[in-house]
């Protein structure tokens, strides 16, 4: 869980294509989100998956290009994360697949210093983490896909973010 406060910032510090939203895929993953909504987050998982996403806040909120963004994210593990979980993460800007790479959970969590470290014991748990979001995040929606798993391949944790960094009329570009 520690790494998820982290995959949410991926979205936001990729640098890549430009592209349109696909709406049908938008609407699949964060159904009922406003059009105008500049972040949003679903716990795909089902009760197969270790870890529950039952909440994430971001301050300032929307996230902005060039300042700090904390993230705080609470759930729950119905039983122990151990050394050798991992997450295969899919990042697209609109429908665009701009970066997949799979992370070891613990040695990023260990890497980053957060306070929650592996093994993660059973329970509820609250991760809170500061990054500096770059300016030059182009002006783009990205989505975020996060498909965790144990050791021994068991469901994890399954995670959809979506960020827009899109400009609305009438907005200015700070960069």
């Amino acid at each position: 869980m520690t790494r998820f406060g982290l995959l949410f910032l991926l979205a936001a510090a990729v640098a890549g294509a430009l592209s349109s939203p696909v709406k049908d895929e938008q609407e699949v993953l964060f159904p009922g989100a406003p059009g105008n909504k500049k972040w949003d987050w679903n716990d795909c998982g089902t009760d197969s998956h270790l870890i529950h996403i039952k909440s994430i806040q971001i301050t300032p909120d929307p996230p902005a290009r060039g300042e700090d963004l904390t993230i705080t994210v609470e759930g729950v593990a119905d039983g122990p994360v151990e050394d050798g979980a991992y997450a295969d993460v899919t990042v697209k800007a609109g429908p665009i697949r701009i970066l997949h790479k799979e992370f070891d959970l613990c040695e990023e969590a260990r890497n980053a210093n957060t306070t929650i470290q592996c093994p993660v014991e059973e329970g509820t748990h609250k991760v809170t983490q500061t990054v500096s979001l770059p300016k030059e995040i182009p002006p783009a929606q990205f989505t975020v896909n996060i498909r965790g798993y144990t050791d021994d391949d068991e469901d994890l944790v399954c995670m959809d973010l979506l960020m827009d960094f899109r400009v609305r009329p009438g907005s200015f570009i700070p960069w």
